[in-house]
């Protein structure tokens, strides 16, 4: 084998490995049961701009886009869908957001998706803890989540489900003491932190390929890509899997992708979409870290 083969060979085991360690955990299940009820396929969705510090811009319409498998609009309207009452996120409708980032992901060519492999993995140990508490309804919620669905206004019927909400998870999970502060476990407390953690990282990428230099070239999206990661999840990333991101980032599409990716012509368009996209997930990442923040585990092993 020359040495070419043998780097090309090293790049593709260095990637593979990095797809099962992205996210700090490696991949923990592969079942494909998901949570019922939510279903958002229409052909066009109505999006509104956050009220309050944004402003309200009335509605607006995104309509698919034709031939891709990633979708902007679906995209919108799972991230616009998961706040809930005054402090807390859906799980059903966050979910479904990954779902759409791990599209988003995957059409990035190949060696990006294998990052999307372990996200997958993340969003599945989830599905999968909630279906087996649908399964056992009888389990004991305890009573903080009893209060927090008669805070929410919740009917006990459709809503009370241990893995109905961000708050409601972490609630019955602490009440059943399957998160541990000090080792590692498959909890979805520790999942949805890794999850988490991978949401500002895809923000951050999102909101710098958003932005329009007042002077000077564009970055390309390899570059804006590596400099999020920096920012975020290398923090968390041993030496090795940092290093198999770099080799990841360098295959990364150019700009006039992602104005293909989601149907637009310019920069300027772009840009508009983009930070729809980024303010929802802002919407959502602070929720949640609130959530966590409260309950200490933004440092869960």
């Amino acid at each position: 084998m020359g040495i070419k083969s043998r780097a090309a060979a090293a790049i593709v085991v260095l990637l593979l490995v990095l797809g099962s360690l992205w996210i700090q955990g490696g991949l923990d299940y592969h079942w494909e049961s998901c949570l019922k009820g939510y279903n958002q396929g229409n052909k066009f969705h109505q999006l509104y701009n956050s009220s309050g510090a944004h402003g309200v811009e009335g509605p607006q319409v995104l309509e698919e886009c034709p031939g891709q498998t990633f979708q902007v609009s679906l995209l919108l309207s799972h991230l616009r869908a998961a706040p809930a009452y005054t402090s807390d996120v859906l799980l059903q409708p966050y979910l479904s957001s990954w779902d759409e980032l791990v599209r988003f992901m995957e059409a990035l060519g190949p060696m990006v998706g294998l990052i999307s492999k372990e996200i997958e993995s993340k969003t599945s140990i989830i599905r999968q803890l909630a279906l087996l508490a649908e399964e056992n309804p009888e389990a004991e919620l305890g009573p903080d989540v009893h209060s927090l669905n008669a805070e929410n206004n919740l009917e006990a019927s459709q809503h009370s489900g241990a893995y109905h909400s961000v708050r409601s998870m972490i609630l019955v999970e602490l009440n059943q003491g399957v998160v541990n502060f000090h080792q590692q476990t498959d909890s979805g407390c520790r999942t949805l932190l890794r999850l988490h953690r991978a949401l500002l990282w895809l923000k951050l990428f999102l909101e710098k390929l958003a932005e329009t230099p007042v002077a000077g070239r564009f970055k390309s999206p390899s570059e804006l890509c590596r400099e999020a990661y920096q920012n975020t999840l290398a923090n968390h990333h041993t030496w090795f899997v940092r290093r198999a991101a770099e080799l990841a980032f360098i295959a990364m599409p150019e700009r006039g992708f992602f104005f293909r990716l989601v149907c637009v012509q310019n920069q300027q368009e772009l840009s508009t979409i983009l930070k729809r996209v980024v303010r929802a997930i802002v919407e959502v990442y602070n929720r949640t870290q609130k959530a966590l923040e409260e309950n200490g585990m933004l440092d869960l092993p």
